[in-house]
């Protein structure tokens, strides 16, 4: 396994991340233990979830995986932000909802302290200034021991960053993402930013949520089981999408690996990423994660790709469909 650096920290962390969005879920608490331990038996020690993933449920199977002396073994990840409950205070980033919550985190994960712990998006209602100054406070009583964000624009990054410098407080440490060869939109700004910052970059959807493992086809109904099962084609995967990772399709052959460890790889490799994010559902989708480590790029390969999928570019929409909703929402627009 290769080992990079978390952002300016010397924290080692693998060069995948195990996402455990679909434990609990799609995948049950037995199998979602197994594939925890196995990817902690091949190297991977970096962990990542969130409270709402499942309601709790994802930290909760975390939390068992990891007793009984597996802790200390990986850099434990989680997230806050997302809506936990029906009150109104059950969502966002504000001092009340944060510390609510890193406390029910703890108690799922069953252990007195988070590694990274990161705000899942950007709460345009709440001032930046309060969710780094109780950030800061959560790295200072000792229940967190880096921070980090999720899904936020380069300017509120910045600001971010800014207001830790000018008060003292704890900095990002991360910043994470969408990133594939489907949406590479982060590499107009974004990437260069965490760069210049030293802010580690752990990208999701490597593979654009199955769109680049070559399942889906034009005017097709979605494979039985597969993500977008009775979701069908929208913001996502869509024609464009499905026609882009045709035309990547015959490069990855030529590797002799399939279009989902090409696809992976090639994030892997990418300027300023330290590790992608793998949301395996099987033991299956594990193995061939691990795989995706021993694929490399030319520059002929590179230039062949980027002819496919340019750089900068997006044919799906992997940023947070629910932002135009917050934005309407902070200025105080209810209705449409």
């Amino acid at each position: 396994m290769e080992y990079r650096c978390l952002g300016t920290s010397s924290v080692k962390v693998s060069a995948l991340c195990l996402g455990c969005m679909n434990f609990g879920g799609r995948t049950d608490e037995g199998e979602s233990i197994r594939i925890i331990h196995a990817a902690i038996d091949h190297g991977i020690n970096f962990l990542d979830t969130a409270n709402v993933y499942g309601r709790g449920t994802s930290e909760t199977i975390v939390g068992k995986a990891l007793s009984g002396g597996k802790r200390d073994k990986v850099v434990l990840a989680t997230k806050c932000t997302s809506r936990m409950g029906d009150d109104p205070n059950d969502e966002g980033s504000s001092r009340y909802h944060i510390m609510q919550q890193i406390e029910g985190s703890l108690k799922r994960l069953q252990t007195d302290h988070v590694d990274l712990y990161q705000l899942h998006w950007m709460d345009l209602e709440t001032p930046p200034e309060e969710s780094m100054r109780t950030l800061d406070d959560l790295v200072r009583q000792g229940k967190v021991r880096y921070i980090g964000v999720s899904k936020w624009a380069p300017a509120w990054t910045v600001e971010a960053i800014m207001l830790s410098e000018r008060h003292g407080w704890t900095k990002i440490l991360t910043e994470q993402p969408p990133y594939n060869l489907c949406d590479r939109r982060i590499e107009n700004e974004l990437i260069w930013c965490c760069m210049r910052h030293g802010i580690g970059i752990i990208p999701w959807a490597p593979i654009a949520t199955g769109i680049l493992s070559g399942q889906y086809k034009k005017g097709k109904v979605p494979p039985k089981g597969s993500r977008f099962d009775g979701r069908g084609f929208g913001p996502r995967l869509c024609d464009a999408a499905v026609e882009r990772a045709d035309a990547l399709k015959p490069l990855a052959e030529e590797k002799g690996v399939t279009l989902a460890e090409f696809s992976l790889a090639w994030v892997l490799r990418q300027p300023g990423i330290t590790a992608p994010i793998i949301g395996v559902r099987t033991m299956g989708h594990l193995e061939s994660a691990l795989d995706s480590l021993d694929v490399a790029f030319t520059d002929d390969d590179r230039a062949r790709i980027d002819e496919i999928a340019p750089p900068g570019s997006a044919v799906s929409n992997y940023w947070d469909v629910n932002v135009g909703r917050r934005c309407r929402r902070a200025a105080g627009i209810t209705k449409e």
